[in-house]
């Protein structure tokens, strides 16, 4: 089978339409509100969403106990709030995450492909320096959270 490779590209609106091009948020909420209301915001671009899977991210911070309505805890089809209290081992994980990120190192990544009606795979370029430069954000987020809880709309 002949297969065509296609390197996404965030500046071309038919790739932004496609199914595979996620992004997501996190929001800083309090979850004994009666209101829902969202304090703060980190948003998470189509590069950010990929590499926090590619990396492993979203798989460690698995570890800690996500409330879902799934009960799957964090994963990609569904929002998941994390307690207050689990923010300290959520800092432990991103940090540890990050020194395991080798910034010298780009990665093409394969996020998807289709057989029908020809054969297409989706590819995304990974840059090691803009992903640490979001966790880097993401840890800060997370000290400013104290006493608020997250929700991952992923």
């Amino acid at each position: 089978m002949n297969v065509q490779y296609i390197l996404i590209d965030d500046n071309n609106a038919e790739h932004r339409d496609l199914s595979i091009y996620r992004t997501g948020r996190i929001n800083r909420v309090r979850l004994q509100d009666k209101a829902y209301t969202i304090y703060s915001t980190i948003e998470l671009d189509a590069h950010d969403y990929a590499a926090i899977f590619h990396y492993g991210i979203v798989e460690a911070m698995n570890e800690l106990h996500f409330i879902s309505e799934s009960g799957n805890g964090l994963d990609s089809w569904d929002e998941a709030f994390l307690h207050h209290s689990a923010l300290s081992a959520l800092l432990r994980i991103i940090r540890r995450c990050s020194e395991g990120i080798d910034p010298q190192k780009k990665e093409t990544i394969l996020l998807g492909w289709q057989n029908q009606p020809v054969g297409v795979a989706w590819l995304r370029l990974i840059d090691p320096v803009k992903t640490a430069a979001f966790l880097r954000k993401f840890d800060t987020f997370i000290v400013e959270s104290e006493g608020y809880d997250l929700e991952f709309i992923l």
